[in-house]
């Protein structure tokens, strides 16, 4: 960039400048349009989506992140809760010993290299709508419109849902959805050991060492490196969207770093 672009760049106002990226943005987003709301299988999600509506009104569930701080949560005490599980979470149900009441996944490079995984679950599974490349609709397989732009919570995820960096706040969309009114978190170490640029694409070389399973992102599987500047935004505008609406969102999470959530003791809940 030329010193002049960057002095013009530099005597803008900073909102000026969010502004217009996201109107950018959002004019990009109209090119979706027609896949997201117009697909026979996106409208067969969004009926189906409808009876989901509230239909948990008023209960508590648990999100399961999948930070190393699982292995030292008795999750023995979730066989009868109502849980979601997200992206590898099944690597753990063996050792469980049940499988989560939900689960999503909306990263590309999961999602592609899973497939296999995913597909053969049972319980709802929320996907995005690009997972259509890898994965074959069916019953208990819902397409979430989700986007990587334009910041929002989505109190209706029949519509567009922001990923905000992480499939935790897509679950923390979702549990919203239908009606959970406390939301708990645990997994959610919100620290990863592997450092570099956010959103960067990388591949293993080795054991994971920022998951609950050594296998998780093992040797040879493409991941992106974390954004939790952005994560924690979204988390943020989680925790406002819940309060508005007489909810709550609570941090479990054993030895988390995540500030955003009110913490509690995790045996304290049972």
């Amino acid at each position: 960039m030329s010193i002049s672009k960057m002095n013009m760049k530099n005597s803008v106002p900073q909102n000026i400048l969010l502004k217009g990226k996201e109107l950018y943005d959002g004019i990009k987003r109209l090119g979706d349009i027609p896949e997201a709301y117009f697909n026979p299988v996106r409208r067969d999600s969004m009926e189906r989506l409808s009876r989901l509506k509230d239909s948990r009104k008023g209960e508590r569930c648990f999100i399961m992140g999948n930070g190393p701080s699982l292995k030292n949560t008795d999750l023995s005490k979730l066989k009868n809760e109502y849980t979601f599980g997200l992206n590898r979470i099944y690597l753990a149900f063996p050792e469980m010993g049940f499988e989560t009441t939900y689960y999503l996944c909306v990263n590309d490079l999961v999602v592609e290299q899973t497939s296999g995984d995913i597909q053969k679950l049972k319980m709802p599974r929320f996907v995005t709508t690009r997972a259509l490349k890898w994965l074959k609709p069916e019953e208990n397989l819902f397409f979430l419109y989700s986007t990587y732009t334009g910041p929002t919570f989505a109190t209706d995820i029949r519509k567009r849902m922001w990923e905000g960096a992480t499939v935790t706040y897509m679950a923390l969309q979702t549990a919203f959805y239908l009606g959970f009114r406390q939301v708990i978190l645990i997994g959610v170490d919100h620290n990863f050991q592997t450092k570099g640029k956010p959103n960067e694409t990388v591949v293993s070389e080795g054991d994971d060492p920022n998951h609950f399973n050594p296998g998780y992102f093992g040797k040879g599987f493409r991941w992106q490196l974390p954004d939790l500047e952005t994560s924690e935004r979204a988390y943020t505008m989680a925790r406002e969207a819940y309060q508005k609406a007489g909810r709550e969102i609570l941090d479990a999470t054993i030895g988390g770093k995540l500030q955003v959530f009110p913490k509690v003791a995790y045996d304290s809940l049972f």
